[in-house]
């Protein structure tokens, strides 16, 4: 679904990203994880076509992002940003409406007032349809954008590409787990989704595949279970741990500390 070779970004005098390859298919959900400052979020930038760096390297659906019609491409795939506007002097409602823009030119209809309504019940703002936006919590606003990202994709397109830097910042257990087996739903009927994720036990948890980086550059690329070594992690993140299997799902359970 989404194909790039030997990525790799500059800015001014530093190297961000370096030799970066990613094969992604349907069905998949690929976590970028690595310490701070190792070029997660500006690789899923590079992907999500947002720099207009690499555009004719990166190919979407057999096709490079360079020859994709604007209008069309909202429809095929969408990304959550860790960072959003705290002002937006609106309705809930009317900020999760935003992800039906790509649909509509001046009213929405009736399918993009049921896609708003379900994507709100799915992160658990639907109660919150009617508040004023600039009156939630930090948790409840990436609620409130997780929910503009999944109205955006849902259409009977196949092989959705859904992008995500970040997404559980803010947010309790509760509805942590929520946003990531909503994701896992999105992939099993086909799509794709890449997420940046600092917590690697969901990732182990919920990931088909993860990339490792370290300074711009792959240190692993796998299957959580081959990924998440402790070796691989201890030297990655200069820090000691110990990797067993999780008792409830036999997943890696990565424990820090000595």
């Amino acid at each position: 679904m989404l194909q790039a070779n030997e990525l790799t970004y500059r800015y001014k005098t530093h190297t961000l990203l370096q030799d970066v390859d990613v094969a992604l298919h349907s069905g998949e959900l690929l976590v970028i994880a690595g310490p701070n400052g190792a070029g997660k979020s500006t690789l899923l930038s590079l992907l999500a076509h947002e720099s207009g760096k690499h555009s004719e390297a990166i190919v979407f659906k057999q096709k490079a992002f360079k020859n994709w019609d604007n209008e069309e491409l909202p429809r095929h795939k969408a990304k959550f940003s860790q960072s959003y506007s705290s002002d937006i002097p609106l309705r809930v409602h009317d900020v999760v409406l935003m992800g039906r823009y790509p649909y509509f030119n001046t009213k929405p209809s009736q399918a993009d007032e049921d896609a708003v309504l379900k994507a709100m019940d799915e992160t658990d703002v639907l109660p919150l349809k009617e508040r004023d936006y600039n009156s939630l919590s930090g948790g409840e606003k990436q609620r409130v954008h997780l929910a503009r990202v999944l109205a955006q994709l849902d259409n009977d397109i196949q092989d959705r590409l859904l992008f995500l830097d970040e997404p559980l910042n803010n947010l309790d257990v509760l509805h942590q787990h929520r946003i990531l087996h909503r994701v896992k739903d999105f992939t099993e009927k086909g799509n794709a989704a890449v997420m940046v994720l600092h917590d690697l036990n969901l990732a182990a948890c919920f990931a088909d595949r993860v990339m490792l980086l370290q300074r711009g550059k792959v240190v692993a690329h796998d299957a959580p279970a081959k990924v998440f070594t402790r070796e691989i992690i201890s030297r990655v993140y200069n820090f000691p741990c110990t990797v067993c299997a999780n008792p409830v799902n036999n997943n890696p359970l990565i424990i820090f500390g000595t």
